[in-house]
């Protein structure tokens, strides 16, 4: 059963950066807007985890800045998405056909 809600550490560690990464992302992506509680915890959603996903992999795999990345997902959103399931899928593959590789 998938859970509705994360704290930040389990979103930070399941992507393994660091919570103050997160926070600062909250500052400078709109498209990041995780609830919060009467004290200010944060609760992140699927949703917002799909939008961390995003901006990592606009920054660590095609090396765009803050800047850069910001503008890329308040233009094309859907097209990030495409991508980034593109380089998913990719190195899916690569995985696989290393395994078999290996095998043979």
């Amino acid at each position: 059963m998938e859970k509705l809600y994360y704290s930040i550490s389990e979103v930070a560690s399941m992507f393994n950066i660091n919570q103050s990464n997160l926070r600062f992302w909250e500052k400078e992506f709109k498209q990041l807007k995780p609830r919060r509680n009467e004290k200010g915890t944060r609760f992140y959603t699927n949703e917002d985890i799909v939008t961390i996903k995003q901006i990592i992999f606009l920054v660590d795999e095609q090396k765009l800045t803050l800047e850069g990345a910001k503008r890329k997902m308040s233009q094309k959103m859907d097209l990030v998405e495409k991508q980034q399931e593109l380089v998913e899928r990719l190195k899916n593959i690569r995985q696989e056909l290393k395994g078999i590789s290996n095998a043979l």
